[in-house]
């Protein structure tokens, strides 16, 4: 049974943090199986964070129509062309300092296509 989002809990003490579609621990998800690639409406938008990062900034990427195996490779494949740390989480890239033009430039090598979002 799929409860509609923001209906559960998505946190407990007890079992630590519950996906908000099955109301199941994220490790016993039964809704969004590893692999799964996310629906989007098929653009992939770069934009730059620095709220709540004590000023730094951070360029994120959000809608990669791809599983979350394959974004963590890319990530990676983007982390070292970029000479710059950063993660792949909830679906999303972020890499640390301003990135955008070089992204969206590796982006659309890929075939993807790209907006500015934000400021």
């Amino acid at each position: 049974m799929i409860k509609s989002l923001g209906s559960g809990p998505v946190y407990s003490t007890d079992r630590g943090r519950m996906c908000p579609f099955c109301a199941r621990p994220v490790r016993e998800c039964v809704c969004r199986l590893p692999g799964s690639v996310p629906k989007g409406d098929g653009w992939v938008r770069v934009r730059r964070e620095t709220k709540g990062r004590g000023g730094k900034a951070v360029t994120v990427i959000h809608g990669v129509p791809l599983g979350a195996e394959e974004l963590a490779a890319f990530a990676k494949q983007l982390k070292h062309s970029l000479s710059t740390g950063g993660t792949a989480k909830d679906g999303n890239i972020e890499l640390q300092g301003d990135h955008r033009d070089k992204v969206v430039q590796a982006l659309k090598a890929r075939g993807w296509k790209v907006k500015l979002a934000g400021g």
